[in-house]
């Protein structure tokens, strides 16, 4: 499986940033890529330290839970796999515990639009998905809503869950997902958040072909 050894570094590098910038925590959160022509997923293994990670570790299955190379995958590969049987356009799923977002997830609260940045990085505000059992393909169902008209959404009382093109992308939303929140949080703290007029929104979601 030659053409996913890039890919399995990217994945080693990008888990390992989140863990750098605590996005993640211990060995929370995973990260994954799907090669939608060979119907191989690449996803970061259970319970292993980012920090001694190596891109061998990385596991490669089908969506059906199938082995093709590597040990045991991540116990959340359900929800991952669920994301890429149902979106052709997705080919990166990347699920963090960040806490000011995570915060969030566990007020069951959503994250208005109150940075500019939310448009055309996130789509909009920040919703909270229905609450699924972890290790579950429920996850996705729940979330899969959700990500018809967003790229991020937050699992309730679970954390972060962040789709994109690509890896990079998809971990730039899962930073500006965390800017958001932590953002949100502290306006909370010193008065009270303004959001975005409707005005504005509308022309940003023209402007970027955004749904509302």
């Amino acid at each position: 499986m030659e053409k996913f050894n890039e890919i399995k570094k990217k994945i080693r590098d990008i888990a390992l940033t989140a863990y750098n910038e605590q996005l993640v925590a211990g060995t929370s959160g995973n990260v994954s890529c799907f090669d939608h022509e060979s119907g191989i997923m690449a996803i970061t293994p259970t319970d292993m330290n980012y920090k001694i990670m190596e891109p061998e570790d990385v596991v490669l299955m089908k969506l059906d839970g199938t082995v093709v190379s590597g040990g045991q995958p991540s116990s959340e590969w359900r929800m991952h796999a669920g994301i890429y049987a149902k979106r052709d356009d997705v080919n990166a799923v990347i699920h963090t515990h960040s806490p000011y977002a995570t915060s969030f997830a566990v007020t069951h609260e959503d994250i208005p639009v109150v940075l500019i940045e939310m448009m055309p990085f996130l789509g909009g505000d920040i919703k909270v998905s229905p609450f699924g059992m972890p290790g579950t393909a429920e996850l996705a169902e729940n979330a899969l809503g959700i990500l018809e008209k967003r790229n991020s959404c937050l699992l309730m009382n679970h954390g972060v869950l962040v789709i994109g093109k690509d890896l990079d992308q998809a971990y730039i939303r899962a930073q500006y997902v965390e800017d958001a929140a932590r953002i949100y949080h502290y306006a909370r703290e010193v008065g009270k958040p303004v959001e975005i007029e409707e005005s504005i929104l509308e022309i940003m979601r023209a402007k970027y072909g955004l749904k509302k």
